[in-house]
């Protein structure tokens, strides 16, 4: 665990960056890091996502509506950098319900949107993973402000090519087919 000097006393982090101090100051963790305070009769879930939404835990909300919920990442990529996620547990994109796609990807795209004139960025960086990488299992979106020559390259990771236009074209035939069945 991770403590440093907080408004009411030490800051207790666990693992994931989360608050898990009571409303008083005390460390209410248990020896993982793990709140395990009861909170006006709920109990902190397995998921940090689903207790930001409940309220449980403490995160600065930049967003929320019936759907999603909107908040600073506790570790950002650059200051600024926003988790979007929606309000109903949902491990992956795949998982998200027809009807919950549009209002999700609405408040995605208009955070994205008035990211740069709100933080003086040039543009954003909107990315989700999806079980590889995925370190809360609750779909979610990062928003993160881009500048030129901010030390970011590309993607987060090394690119590749294709051997030669007939494998480039094997992948693509093999995911429009499967695009096609299914």
């Amino acid at each position: 665990m991770e403590r440093s000097a907080g408004p009411v006393g030490p800051a207790v982090s666990d693992r994931l960056g989360r608050d898990v101090r009571d409303r008083e100051g005390r460390d209410v963790s248990d020896r993982e890091g793990r709140d395990v305070s009861d909170r006006e009769g709920k109990n902190i879930s397995d998921c940090v996502f689903c207790d930001i939404v409940a309220g449980l835990v403490p995160a600065n909300i930049v967003l929320a509506d019936e759907n999603i919920v909107a908040f600073l990442d506790a570790r950002p990529v650059f200051k600024g950098h926003v988790l979007i996620a929606p309000k109903a547990h949902v491990t992956t994109l795949p998982d998200l319900p027809d009807a919950a796609i549009e209002p999700f990807f609405r408040q995605v795209r208009r955070v994205s949107a008035i990211m740069p004139s709100a933080l003086g960025s040039e543009g954003t960086f909107v990315a989700a993973n999806n079980v590889v990488s995925q370190s809360v299992p609750h779909l979610h979106f990062h928003v993160v402000p881009r500048t030129n020559g901010d030390g970011l390259r590309g993607f987060f990771w090394p690119r590749q090519r294709y051997d030669s236009e007939a494998e480039a074209a094997q992948y693509a035939e093999r995911l429009s087919d499967a695009l096609a069945a299914g």
